[in-house]
Order: C-alpha cells, then sequence, then structure tokens
C-alpha cells in the first residue's frame, strides 16, 4: 500500500466514522429526523421557493391590471394587501401563497425537516401548477392568467424548470 492510498484510507475511515457519530448522535436527539434533507435538495428547494414567489408576484399584478380595469385604481400596496388577503376575488391565489408559507416553514425547522415532507410539498407544487381550461379553482384561474398575460407564462416555465430540476427526494 502507498503512501497516498494509506492516507486516502485513513481519511476515509475517518470520515466513515463521523457520519456514524452524526447518524447516533440524530437517532437518539428527540427531534431529529431520520431522513434529513440533503444540502443539494434543500438549495434547490429554496431556488424553487424564490421561483414561487416570483410568480406569485406576477399572478397578482396580472390579477391587479384586470381588478382596476373593473373596479377602478388600487391606492396603495396596504390596499392591495388588504384585497389579496381579503377580496374574493384573489382568493384562488391562497393555494399558492400557503405553498410558499409552508415551504418557509420545512426549511425553518432544519432539525425536524425530512425528506418525506420534502417530496409530499414537491408533489403539491407539481400539482398545483397545473393549468386547465376546463378546470375550476386554482387551476381555472391559473390557465386564465396564463391566456392573459406573457409575464405570468414566463414566471411558469421558470418555475416549471425549477420543478425539474429538484432531485427525486422520496
Amino acid at each position: 500500500m502507498t503512501l497516498i492510498s494509506e492516507h486516502k484510507t485513513q481519511t476515509q475511515l475517518k470520515h466513515d466514522e463521523e457520519n456514524l457519530l452524526q447518524w447516533k448522535y440524530m437517532a437518539l436527539t428527540p427531534g431529529t429526523p431520520v431522513d434529513p434533507i440533503p444540502a443539494r435538495v434543500r438549495e434547490r428547494i429554496l431556488d424553487l421557493r424564490q421561483g414561487l414567489l416570483r410568480l406569485h408576484r406576477t399572478l397578482i399584478v396580472a390579477e391587479q391590471l384586470t381588478y382596476e380595469r373593473i373596479y377602478g385604481r388600487i391606492e396603495s400596496t396596504g390596499q392591495l394587501l388588504q384585497l389579496v388577503m381579503n377580496d374574493p376575488w384573489f382568493a384562488w391565489l391562497h393555494p399558492l401563497s400557503n405553498l410558499v408559507v409552508r415551504i418557509d416553514q420545512m426549511l425553518e425547522e432544519e432539525a425536524e425537516a425530512n425528506l418525506s415532507e420534502a417530496s409530499s410539498l414537491l408533489e403539491e407544487a407539481r400539482a398545483l401548477l397545473r393549468p386547465s381550461e376546463i378546470g375550476d379553482g386554482f387551476e381555472r384561474s391559473y390557465y386564465e392568467a396564463l391566456q392573459r398575460m406573457p409575464d405570468v407564462v414566463l414566471a411558469h416555465a421558470q418555475v416549471k424548470r425549477l420543478l425539474t430540476a429538484v432531485p427525486s427526494v422520496a
């Protein structure tokens, strides 16, 4: 055995021992997930979160423009926020808002976040972002927004790319 390969073997053994100790610690620590989210998956989920926020913002602008054509100008961002939260016109956006909040909660609660939860949220995002001309609720309103505003199409395409970039986590 050469000196270099012996060093690699010792380094690998030390690395394996550290991993084993980390897994033992995690198994004995209450609230620690058995299947934590790998760093590369977490980074992709953060990218997806940013894409979802851009899409959400773009959809709000699209709805604001249509709302203002019918009801008149929205005077302030505070008024817009109140409309987004409480007006039936904007209610169809709430599932997307809630999805982003749940992704934030998962990422904040790092000690409790696990692959199963991440996988579930990713599948929910994939299912939610399926526009449908004949559907109802979110899918129908999303389809209509895609037909009205090119910026929504661009934001949608970006999120779809991000969704395919997240490695399978289940």
